[in-house]
């Protein structure tokens, strides 16, 4: 039976778990979810699947889903072959999880600052604005110390982890929301290495294939 993604194309959440099902080569019936204008995440046919009426929801077999993280690690403790999207070893678990409630933190004020600007909904531009310039100052300073320690990631091993994955979007959209990321050159750097990952997919209308490297 396969995989079904409730999807809206132009979010980061949903895009995390596409592009992680494409990094796996896993694949998966899309439901398209249209969350803006129609809100069709608050119908009643969508509470049923999430209460919380949120997006995205995956649903495998009888298993139905939501949380953007907890599908990340869902997807790789089942899918992955190689065991390093989501590695077993307790201490980088914690890890992970840490980066997944970070990536949390991202969407509360990088994604929200675009939805502000883009989709009229009503948040603190100013103070949303501020803390995602707070959340990738201190996320600069990490990949910039552990590119001095040899790691390119944002947990220690020596490969990319479902952290990366869910830190990603909205950090790439965070220019819709009026965010610069120009005084965040090992950000920047990181950004880079993520498109580099075998099986990367752009996002549709955002992230253009052929786009510049944003590497200082």
């Amino acid at each position: 039976m396969a995989i079904t993604l409730y999807d809206f194309e132009l979010s980061g959440n949903c895009y995390k778990v596409r592009l992680l099902l494409n990094i796996l080569n896993q694949p998966a019936d899309m439901h398209p979810v249209e969350f803006f204008p129609g809100k069709e995440h608050k119908s009643d046919w969508f509470l049923r699947l999430n209460p919380f009426g949120q997006l995205p929801v995956l649903k495998d077999d009888e298993v139905v889903l939501s949380d953007s993280g907890a599908i990340l690690a869902y997807l790789a403790k089942k899918y992955d072959t190689t065991g390093q999207w989501f590695p077993d070893n307790p201490a980088v678990t914690a890890e992970i999880l840490r980066w997944h409630s970070v990536a949390d933190d991202i969407t509360s004020t990088s994604s929200a600052a675009r939805l502000a600007l883009g989709y009229g909904y009503d948040f603190n531009i100013e103070k949303v604005q501020a803390g995602a310039h707070r959340i990738f100052r201190l996320m600069d300073e990490h990949l910039w110390f552990g590119e001095r320690q040899g790691r390119d990631w944002l947990c220690s091993p020596s490969h990319p982890t479902t952290a990366d994955i869910a830190c990603f979007p909205y950090v790439m959209l965070s220019e819709e929301g009026g965010i610069s990321r120009q005084d965040y050159p090992a950000l920047r750097r990181w950004t880079d290495r993520v498109r580099r990952i075998p099986g990367f997919m752009v996002m549709s209308g955002i992230f253009p294939a052929g786009k510049a490297k944003e590497s200082a």
